[in-house]
């Protein structure tokens, strides 16, 4: 809790305002795991798509395009992560799903422009700037998932994200989605809670604040015998601005 505790400025143990942040950060991890879900599976279709152009409808199983993937001896080997998925399943429709988010992102760089972006980014991805080329377009994307991926992980880790711009985040995923259809991106943030739980206070009131809150609309009830529990969730909800 070290993290919240420190970014809500918590100075006692009464202080509600730690774990308020705490509640918000999960409840958007929460929200923003269907706009993530979406942004990848359409990237991964689109990509998908424009390998099948090249090396047909069971790529995952060519030999030329195993060999297109880098095998580095350390980090990520894109070419041993297809070997390991294609072992286990059968069709390439359950390769897809199978292969890591990173697999996709990798796909995104200049070794792969011969092959497949020079000919079909713009097919597979038809939203994309006209006016910017295929290189820079497809760099724009690598990067674009790089920040993506990272949100990501963050968030299946149940790692602190509040400090990150996510209204930039969900923007970038709108985007993403835009480029392969619009009407799906529309969809998409129609069907999402992301956008309205940003808006949110992350932290709530600090103890004191609440206390002396309540102690005022005691006062203005004129010192009349009441319940100071109802005294206290009131002036919380009116420092939350939900009455």
């Amino acid at each position: 809790m070290g993290t919240f505790e420190t970014a809500a400025g918590v100075t006692s143990t009464d202080d509600p305002r730690a774990l308020a942040l705490y509640a918000w950060n999960a409840r958007v991890s929460a929200a923003l795991l269907a706009p993530l879900h979406i942004c990848e599976v359409v990237i991964r279709n689109a990509a998908s798509e424009a390998i099948e152009q090249v090396y047909g409808p069971r790529w995952p199983w060519q030999i030329g395009f195993e060999q297109s993937l880098p095998s580095p001896r350390t980090g990520y080997n894109p070419q041993r992560d297809l070997q390991n998925v294609r072992s286990r399943v059968l069709t390439t429709g359950k390769v897809i799903p199978e292969l890591k988010f990173v697999f996709w992102q990798r796909l995104f760089t200049s070794r792969h422009d011969h092959r497949l972006w020079d000919h079909y980014l713009r097919q597979v991805l038809p939203n994309l700037t006209p006016t910017k080329t295929v290189a820079q377009l497809r760099q724009e994307i690598y990067d674009d998932l790089e920040q993506i991926r990272i949100l990501r992980n963050r968030v299946a880790h149940h790692e602190p994200v509040f400090a990150r711009n996510l209204q930039d985040d969900l923007q970038e995923i709108v985007a993403l989605i835009e480029y392969r259809a619009k009407e799906t991106a529309n969809w998409m943030m129609a069907n999402q809670q992301a956008s309205a739980i940003l808006l949110e206070p992350r932290t709530g009131p600090s103890a004191s604040e609440i206390a002396e809150e309540a102690y005022s609309l005691w006062r203005v009830r004129g010192d009349e015998a009441g319940s100071a529990e109802e005294d206290w969730l009131l002036a919380e909800a009116r420092l939350l601005g939900l009455v």
